[in-house]
Parts: C-alpha cells; sequence; structure tokens
C-alpha cells in the first residue's frame, strides 16, 4: 500500500510538473491574436475583418504542422529514457530542420496564393487589401512559427515545460509593444502588425535555438541537418498530419452547418467554441504531460512504470474534467454577457453551454488519452481512429438540420457523440497494450 502511494504521488508531482508550465504556454499562444486584434481594431472595421481572416488562414498554414511538436516530444522522450542524451537532442535537431524546410514550402505557397486564399475566405472589398497586407507580411514569419514547434517538441521530451513557458511570456510581451510601437507609434497601421508579429516569432524561434544548440554542444550532438533523420521525422508525422486535417474537417463541419441555422445560432456557436477551445488548452496541458512522460518509460524499457502512469493520467483527466464542467455550468450567467448582449445568443448559448459542461469528463479522459498514444508514437492508429470519427460524424451532423434539429443538436454531435466515438477508439487501443513498444527508436 506504502508503495503504491509512493508511486501515485511520484506521477502527480510528475504530471504537475510538466503540465502546469505546459498550460501557460499553451495559453499565451492566443493572447498573441487577441492583442493584434485589440490593437488593430481601433484602426477600424476594415481593418479589423481583414486581421480576421488573415488570422484565420494563417493559424490554419501553421496549425496543420502541430504534428513538429507532438512528434518530436515522443521521439525525443524515447531517448531520454534509454539515458542518450545526444541521441535525444540530435533528434530535436532533425525536427527543426524539417520545420525550416517546410516553413520555406509554406512561405513561397502563401506569397503568392494570397490574394485568391483571401477571396476563397470571402472577405469584402474593403477588408480584402488589409487581409492580403497582414497575410503576405505574416507569412515570412511561418518559419519561425513551426521551428517553436519543433523546439517546444524538443524541451518538452526533455521533460522541460518552463522554458517554453518563459519563451511564450516574453514572446507575447515583445508582440504587444512592438505592434503599440509600429502600429501607432509609427504609423504602420496593419503592416505594422504583422512586423511586429514577425519579430517576436523570430525572437521566439532564437531564444528556442541558443538552449537547444547550448544543450547539443554540451552533450557532443551535431548540429548539421541529417537527410536520413529529416525523412524519418516527416514519416512520423504523416499519420499525426492525417489526424489533425480530420480533426479539422469535423470543425469545418460543424461551424458550416452552424452557419445555416442563422446569424444567432452562427454567434452562440462561434463563442460556444472559443470558450471550449480554452478548456481543451486545460485538458491538453495534461496529455503533454503523458507524450512527455509515457515516451519516456517507454525508452527506459519500464513497461509497468508507462501503464501507471497512463493509469493516473486517465484519473487525472477525470477530474479536471468534472470540475471544468462544473465551472462552465456554474459561470454561464457570468461569461455570456462578456460576448454579447444579444439575447437571442443568450437563449442559444445557456443551453449549449450545458452540452459543453456535461460532456468535459468525457473529454478529459479522451485529450489524456491521445497524449498517452502520441507519447508512445501511436501515430498510425491515432490516424486511423480519426478517420473513423469523421465518417462517423460527418452523415451525423448533416442530417441535425434535415431532423429539424438545431444548435443544441449540432453540440451533442460534437461534444457527445464526436468525443464518444474517440474516447472508445482510444480506450481499446490503451486496454489492448499494443501502444506499449519499448525501446530508445520504435520499431
Amino acid at each position: 500500500m506504502t508503495s503504491t502511494r509512493t508511486s501515485t504521488r511520484r506521477h502527480d508531482r510528475e504530471i504537475l510538473a510538466l503540465a502546469l508550465p505546459a498550460f501557460g504556454a499553451l495559453v499565451a499562444e492566443p493572447l498573441f491574436l487577441m492583442v493584434d486584434s485589440a490593437i488593430v481594431g481601433h484602426l477600424g472595421t476594415a481593418q479589423l475583418a481583414g486581421l480576421g481572416v488573415a488570422a484565420a488562414l494563417l493559424q490554419t498554414a501553421v496549425h496543420v504542422f502541430v504534428f513538429l511538436a507532438y512528434a518530436t516530444t515522443a521521439a525525443v522522450s524515447r531517448r531520454v529514457g534509454a539515458g542518450d542524451l545526444p541521441a535525444a537532442i540530435r533528434q530535436g535537431m532533425d525536427g527543426i530542420w524539417l520545420a525550416l524546410l517546410l516553413g520555406a514550402v509554406v512561405i513561397a505557397v502563401v506569397l503568392s496564393a494570397a490574394p485568391a486564399l483571401v477571396d476563397l475566405f470571402g472577405a469584402s472589398a474593403t477588408a480584402s487589401p488589409h487581409a492580403v497586407t497582414y497575410l503576405r507580411i505574416s507569412s515570412l514569419g511561418i518559419p519561425a512559427m513551426l521551428v517553436v514547434l519543433a523546439a517546444t517538441g524538443v524541451l518538452r521530451g526533455l521533460q522541460d515545460t518552463r522554458t517554453p513557458l518563459y519563451v511564450a511570456i516574453g514572446g507575447f510581451t515583445a508582440n504587444a509593444v512592438l505592434n503599440l510601437l509600429l502600429v501607432y507609434g509609427l504609423g504602420f497601421g496593419v503592416a505594422g502588425s504583422a512586423w511586429g508579429t514577425v519579430i517576436a516569432q523570430f525572437a521566439m524561434a532564437a531564444a528556442y535555438l541558443v538552449v537547444v544548440v547550448k544543450g547539443a554542444r554540451r552533450h557532443g550532438a551535431s548540429l548539421r541537418p541529417d537527410a536520413a533523420g529529416i525523412r524519418a521525422c516527416a514519416q512520423a508525422g504523416v499519420p499525426l498530419l492525417v489526424r489533425t486535417l480530420s480533426l479539422r474537417a469535423v470543425l469545418l463541419i460543424a461551424t458550416a452547418i452552424a452557419a445555416r441555422f442563422g446569424d444567432a445560432d452562427i454567434a452562440a456557436h462561434q463563442i460556444t467554441l472559443t470558450i471550449w477551445s480554452l478548456l481543451a488548452f486545460a485538458l491538453d496541458a495534461i496529455a503533454i504531460a503523458g507524450q512527455a512522460i509515457i515516451g519516456r518509460y517507454l525508452g527506459a524499457g519500464d513497461e509497468k512504470g508507462a501503464r501507471a502512469a497512463c493509469r493516473r493520467m486517465v484519473q487525472w483527466g477525470v477530474v479536471s474534467g468534472v470540475v471544468l464542467g462544473v465551472a462552465v455550468a456554474a459561470s454561464r450567467p457570468l461569461v455570456m454577457p462578456l460576448f454579447t448582449s444579444d439575447a437571442t445568443v443568450h437563449a442559444q448559448l445557456s443551453t449549449v453551454l450545458l452540452v459543453v459542461a456535461v460532456t468535459q469528463p468525457l473529454a478529459g479522459v479522451v485529450f489524456v488519452l491521445d497524449g498517452v498514444l502520441m507519447g508512445a508514437g501511436d501515430g498510425p492508429y491515432l490516424a486511423g481512429a480519426m478517420l473513423v470519427t469523421l465518417a462517423l460524424f460527418a452523415p451525423a451532423a448533416l442530417l441535425v438540420p434535415a431532423w429539424g434539429g438545431g444548435l443544441t443538436a449540432l453540440w451533442w454531435m460534437i461534444a457527445g457523440l464526436m468525443m464518444t466515438v474517440r474516447l472508445v477508439t482510444l480506450w481499446l487501443r490503451a486496454r489492448s497494450g499494443r501502444w506499449i513498444v519499448t525501446g530508445a527508436v520504435r520499431a
């Protein structure tokens, strides 16, 4: 009994030590856009609308490559568990080189296709020039953004989530100061906001590189690009890319359906999606801890430790989900006026947020198991599971309007059906034990 309690406390300390700083870094990310929106919003409605379109395109271009963080975390933590720090850092450098290559490709695409992409998003004639300006300038920072993703994965794999938190805080502060200076002090308008973000992103990437390079020199790891290593990183990332695109498709389908219901419904949907995303950051912090911890245990060949950590993190997921669900349900009267004063939207939100609240414990387990399997390097299974989820969700969601359902029914599809399917597929995999593959490299 004493041994079990000691083990539980050890897991709790590890989870907290990694999850709390990870949560801070995750929350800092959307604050970049909030600062840009607050500053640009005072320039005019057209400028703000242009920023909104450009930011959505930019986030999509960057977030589809989030596998740079996830795959790198799993690979590096395995090497750490195996006691081979030089190889761990070498693995991380391969991810960073891949980020630079992908960034160069994305820049070329976005710079040439910016006007067409903005038109495709349906920007108005007044907003379109601002959107194109912001998108083209901000695209120059994409390599830095991707390096930040990969380097974050390196440090998480090294069991360090504090440095990403400090870098995120520094980047957020620099972004805010630069935006104010360039937009208002020098009168650069929307372009100033974009340049401020680019400079802040490159500063963050530089800070990460300094940390990683110091670690590489300390442990004698090579910094040169290795074609085989970069190719291996890309291959490991493909299944996670499929998973991310499938999840994005689910959210796009849901938004397209909500738009058919009317202005009040789509407004309530967007507010709910914003709150849901914020809750996801809290749960994702535990998942990030799971990626790092599970990878380390498997790299060390400790199957028993990996199973015990998985069980404890699932318990954390359930408890966190219950706490968040109660908080959402209780705070609805206070939260809704922060977003809108429209009584019709409030009526929709009141019910839909209850759906979100009730399903948070479910989401807590899903996020944790997702992180566990990512930490195990089980990307192909995650890709297949998410494709199954998309295949079941899409027809069910599309039938909601045909059956006379509204926004509440749609959110039962999102937070209920979609998350239940994910829970079943992930739980079956976790129970099977097939994700447990020990060693410095997943064979």
